[in-house]
């Protein structure tokens, strides 16, 4: 019987590469208005190196950036990058089709919901608060919580934990067959394979079930619950 359905929450709840990708965009343009003097694909060329070196929620990449390039941070520049980041971040943080119905058909079912997600707390809790899904969730992980990411299992046992179920009665939904997927499986969960977010054009995910629609959830859902 599944009492509960555990989310990532990236690229499974929200489209984070789209929203990422239209909020450096703007970030560029507006940096290169601003004066800063390189060409839009030379300073993508940079971002995208930082960001690899010290991963896609390093907070401060404008301002390495910069300091790379004038030994110091131009502030006027600065400035004009993080308010057109966080101006087109929030117009491009928008959930997945048929996300927040399938939320509310799994509350009806008597679902307990959480998310495990690798971001940090912060970004996490922001996203989820802007998304005005902050109240939805019984349970939220993230890296701070256990100090290991996907597919390590200790969110997954700290999340059953949290909601108060065994293994086999909570179903794992993710993106990332390596990090979501495994990581599940490891600790006994069922698994669903979020094919919809994939980015690794993925072939076969390893997963019990694959979702090209979020709302196949509610299906999937009512039949591990009425088999036998």
């Amino acid at each position: 019987m599944i009492k509960a359905v555990i989310f990532d929450l990236d690229n499974t709840l929200v489209d984070f590469m789209k929203m990422k990708a239209e909020a450096i965009d703007a970030a560029i343009n507006a940096m290169i208005d601003a004066g800063l003097d390189m060409s839009y694909d030379e300073t993508k060329k940079r971002i995208d190196a930082i960001y690899k070196e010290k991963g896609i929620e390093f907070q401060y990449v404008f301002d390495s950036l910069l300091s790379d390039i004038f030994d110091r941070v131009d502030y006027k520049i600065l400035s004009a990058g993080v308010v057109a980041y966080r101006r087109a971040r929030e117009a491009a943080l928008v959930p997945y089709p048929h996300v927040y119905i399938t939320l509310y058909e799994l509350l009806k079912l008597g679902m307990r919901l959480a998310v495990i997600s690798d971001a940090p707390t912060r970004e996490a809790w922001l996203r989820l608060t802007y998304l005005n899904m902050n109240n939805v969730f019984d349970v939220v992980v993230t890296f701070e919580d256990t100090k290991e990411l996907k597919p390590n299992p200790a969110p997954f046992k700290f999340a059953l934990d949290k909601l108060g179920v065994k293994p086999h009665e909570a179903l794992m939904v993710g993106d990332w067959a390596e990090r979501d997927i495994i990581g599940a499986k490891k600790v006994g969960m069922k698994t669903v394979f979020a094919r919809y977010g994939d980015t690794f054009n993925t072939g076969v995910s390893g997963g019990d079930y694959d979702a090209n629609d979020i709302r196949e959830i509610v299906g999937i859902i009512k039949r591990e619950n009425t088999v036998g």
